[in-house]
């Protein structure tokens, strides 16, 4: 597993700050008190929009069951406040289910939006979102466009952006002896972003990127790519898709070694009931997230309870679980230190909760958190999937990228 701390480098204007902080106060005075208020006990509502189907599904039950758990958590703890949720499809950029989604769960009257889990797809809808004066706050969202778009200061996650991923894989590669590299890429703003960091990270170890063709959201026939890749004679190919690699690592394995492949976290999946044994043994991959034995009890819970609500098991797919957890928890300790339900008014304490502000009192569950708030001080939640701490535009400054390779069974474990 590697750690990273970093900063962003990159700053808005500021005319643009200056914008966004005209529009959250504009938005913070037209709050209603629907909800309750200071004192009082608060109902937040959320809707999820997260992959229940299209190429990212295999995401969708682990982000939902992290969900599932933070909301268990906070109402059992009785604190004074409740959450309730509306589920709801992102789908993807091909199916768009998000278009009727997005309209459904505003008109439901949430108050933020969890998800979605690509984004590309957040940021097919994020207009409509922040428009409406409702936080998006995503558990997965890697894409570095997402650091400094124009969100009016509603939009959070608590995924590290792939300048860190891009980052982790570049060096990872160079440290196993590879000097020249090929890339099969989607053509969106995670593809090309994480295309673009592993590439900096990559050359900057000595490395070579001899080739990197894209493909778009929705194709299905990926032979020109896989002839362009191999056509170079790579050292290593990098495999940056969704879904769309159930159908290109049997062509590709097919005439590459396994072992010289690298996934990513938008195709880090569980792969025994789709390919023979052995087709990925020695494969490696990069996500966001902590070696699952350091977190093992906080995903048993997250697991019984996904099974005692009706559900399949996660079958030890937990790929940002632990940020959908900690991205409503952190919601709900913002909408109590606020004393309001209101998307402005929490997103204006979103960076003080996760400790942004470097004024709180270090906290590890939502309750301990909201004894402190409720107590009049200033928490500091230190989440399950990381320290989390917001910086100015709504990103992690802290994360971990882990190292996982594949076995004979075509499921990955951690790299000790």
């Amino acid at each position: 597993m590697s750690s990273f701390s970093f900063s962003r480098r990159n700053r808005k204007t500021a005319a643009a700050v200056a914008t966004l902080a005209a529009a959250a106060l504009v938005l913070s005075g037209c709050a209603a008190t629907d909800g309750g208020s200071a004192g009082g006990d608060l109902t937040l509502k959320i809707g999820t929009a997260l992959p229940q189907t299209g190429s990212l599904a295999f995401l969708g039950p682990p982000e939902e069951a992290g969900v599932a758990l933070a909301i268990k958590d906070i109402n059992e703890a009785n604190k004074g406040i409740q959450v309730e949720v509306e589920w709801g499809d992102s789908g993807d950029l091909d199916n768009k289910a998000y278009e009727t989604e997005i309209p459904r769960l505003l008109n439901a009257g949430v108050k933020a939006i969890v998800g979605a889990a690509s984004s590309g797809t957040s940021l097919a809808f994020i207009d409509q979102v922040v428009g409406a004066g409702v936080l998006q706050f995503s558990p997965a969202n890697t894409s570095p466009t997402l650091t400094t778009y124009d969100d009016k200061g509603l939009y959070f996650r608590t995924a590290p952006s792939d300048l860190l991923q891009g980052e982790v894989l570049g060096n990872l590669m160079a440290a196993d002896g590879h000097e020249k590299i090929a890339m099969i890429v989607l053509n969106d703003a995670y593809g090309t972003g994480l295309r673009d960091a592993t590439q900096a990270s990559f050359e900057a170890a000595g490395g070579e990127v001899l080739a990197a063709p894209t493909f778009n959201a929705g194709d299905t026939n990926f032979s020109a790519q896989i002839s362009e890749v191999l056509a170079t004679s790579p050292d290593a190919i990098v495999l940056i898709s969704f879904d769309e690699a159930k159908t290109i690592i049997p062509a590709l394995v097919s005439q590459f070694p396994a072992e010289n492949l690298y996934m990513v976290d938008g195709n880090l999946a569980n792969y025994s009931e789709d390919f023979e044994p052995g087709t990925l043994t020695g494969a490696k991959g990069t996500a966001p997230g902590l070696d699952p034995d350091t977190i093992r009890d906080f995903l048993n819970r997250m697991e019984e309870n996904w099974v005692a609500e009706g559900n399949a098991s996660l079958d030890e797919v937990f790929l940002y679980g632990p940020e959908s957890y900690d991205a409503v928890v952190l919601l709900a300790l913002a909408a109590l230190a606020a004393g309001s339900v209101e998307g402005a008014d929490m997103a204006g304490k979103l960076q003080e909760v996760s400790g942004g502000s470097g004024a709180g009192t270090k906290c590890t569950s939502f309750a301990e958190c909201a004894d402190i708030i409720n107590g009049g001080g200033v928490a500091d939640y230190d989440g399950v999937s990381s320290p989390v701490t917001f910086d100015e535009f709504g990103d992690p400054t802290q994360g971990n990228i882990l190292i996982s390779i594949y076995g004979d069974d075509n499921t990955y474990t951690a790299v000790k």
